[in-house]
């Protein structure tokens, strides 16, 4: 992988506020692979007391976010199918992963998993991608 294009999404995430927001964090980039966690914390519950759903998304999301543009060209969501397969426990450290299965020159699929740090699958995602085959915008200068 480019480390310039590396470098600028590790920056890019780090200052993204709705990462913030979540405490999301980027772990590992590669071509077409991301690792991304953040903590379980109780503002992140519905109103049954468990995970909702919108905050392991949100982590989903992160991963299929920096997987798919680590190729250097902006790459926007088409479609996400994700199964929510059990409950995280309170306060765990939530880890998505995204592996890129298959790639056109427009279009890009990924398989995502959702896991606690106790290694137990949490969700399970399919992904797809349009690729604009533009530069990310804030690699310009780089």
């Amino acid at each position: 992988m480019d480390e310039k294009i590396k470098e600028a999404i590790f920056r890019k995430i780090e200052k993204e506020p709705f990462a913030q927001k979540f405490g999301i964090k980027l772990l590992d980039l590669n071509n077409g692979y991301s690792k991304v966690e953040m903590k379980f914390t109780p503002d992140m519950e519905n109103f049954l007391g468990m995970a909702h759903g919108g905050a392991l998304f949100a982590l989903i999301d992160a991963a299929f976010e920096t997987a798919s543009n680590s190729h250097g060209t902006v790459a926007v969501a088409l479609n996400m199918n994700i199964t929510y397969i059990s409950p995280p426990s309170p306060a765990s450290t939530l880890i998505a992963e995204a592996q890129e299965l298959s790639r056109t020159q427009r279009t890009a699929v990924y398989d995502i998993k959702l896991t606690d740090d106790q290694k137990n699958l949490i969700a399970s995602c399919q992904a797809l991608v349009y690729r604009k085959g533009v530069p990310l915008p804030f690699l310009k200068g780089q």
